[in-house]
């Protein structure tokens, strides 16, 4: 590290290519630490084209090739998670919707990703774009995901086979019932947010449906990370949208950005992430360092309380207690 040169502020592709060589030297061959138990994230926004399918395969493609386990479940009716990993999914592959609408067993969905052992997924068939009707009948609609999720983790426990560290959960752009399953399983909520005005726009109405969801249907579930994604530094729009968030969500912003990258955008036509279609490109170094950071968020930390007793708790409980809805953008920008 100490051999590279200095970053020239004057020349902005070499200090990218320096920013990308001491990523390289700094997370190749890095083991992530795993969770204490199984961390179930959502990653979410009712905006389309944010980066949430990308943002869910690459992270997970991370902290995978990082020696975790991790399990995506696509729940959005397009798919694309299911693309992006090279899992079948054509219409009556057993997928999230049987596990929704006819109450299968999520292990008779799970499939393993053909790129990384330790990666699996649940995958998206055209048949969910009905499911948002069928469910509305149903009983328990809000919690059948939950449940399915549950008994599988305890299953693969009971079996004797290695637990899952990360459930993933991709979302439609919507805040339907898929998406309302989705916030019910989930313990954590990870927003990509675009780096444009549009995307901030939303935020708000995001965050109350959150606590809505916290207050009637999931205790436990807090936004535990914010991802900036499609970040063009060379803007002063995104700058401003990146200063903004960090200053209204300073502790759940990853320090991590993910640039505009056109090797991003082609992997998926490959049946690939990023993280194995081109490891050593800006995006993946991003993807990856993103999922350091997620993982390091679940890091056991140490935390004082009143009575003066010395106790180890998650940062993602300790999020929770801290976490309440701030203001939304548009009555700060007021």
């Amino acid at each position: 590290m100490a051999s590279l040169p200095e970053m020239d502020d004057d020349t902005p592709l070499a200090a990218q290519l320096t920013i990308d060589a001491r990523r390289r030297i700094d997370l190749h061959g890095r083991q992530f630490p795993r969770p204490a138990t199984t961390r179930i994230i959502t990653i979410a926004n009712q905006k389309g084209g944010v980066g949430k399918t990308t943002t869910t395969v690459n992270l997970a493609a991370g902290l995978a090739q990082a020696g975790l386990n991790v399990l995506v479940i696509d729940n959005d009716p397009q798919g694309n998670a299911s693309t992006a990993l090279g899992v079948e999914h054509r219409a009556g592959t057993p997928s999230v919707y049987e596990v929704l609408v006819d109450g299968a067993p999520l292990a008779s969905a799970v499939q393993q990703c053909p790129d990384i052992p330790s990666l699996w997924c649940v995958p998206a068939t055209i048949d969910l774009s009905g499911a948002e009707i069928e469910l509305v009948s149903l009983v328990s609609r809000e919690t059948r995901l939950r449940r399915a999720v549950d008994v599988y983790l305890e299953e693969r426990v009971a079996q004797g086979l290695e637990r899952i560290d990360y459930v993933l959960v991709d979302c439609p752009p919507s805040l339907g019932l898929l998406t309302v399953n989705a916030f019910v399983v989930g313990r954590e909520v990870l927003i990509p947010i675009q780096c444009e005005y549009y995307a901030l726009e939303g935020l708000s109405q995001l965050l109350k449906t959150i606590e809505l969801i916290k207050a009637h249907l999931n205790p436990q579930l807090h936004v535990s990370s914010i991802l900036l994604t499609m970040y063009d530094g060379r803007t002063n729009l995104a700058q401003q949208v990146a200063s903004e968030v960090r200053e209204h969500f300073p502790e759940q912003t990853l320090r991590t950005t993910v640039p505009r990258s056109v090797r991003i955008s082609e992997a998926p036509s490959h049946g690939q992430t990023v993280i194995t279609y081109d490891p050593s490109s800006t995006g993946a170094l991003a993807y990856l360092e993103a999922a350091r950071e997620v993982a390091d968020r679940g890091r056991p930390i140490p935390v004082q309380p009143v009575d003066g007793a010395s106790r180890d708790v998650s940062r993602q409980n300790y999020l929770a207690e801290r976490w309440a809805v701030l203001p939304s953008y548009q009555e700060d920008a007021r």
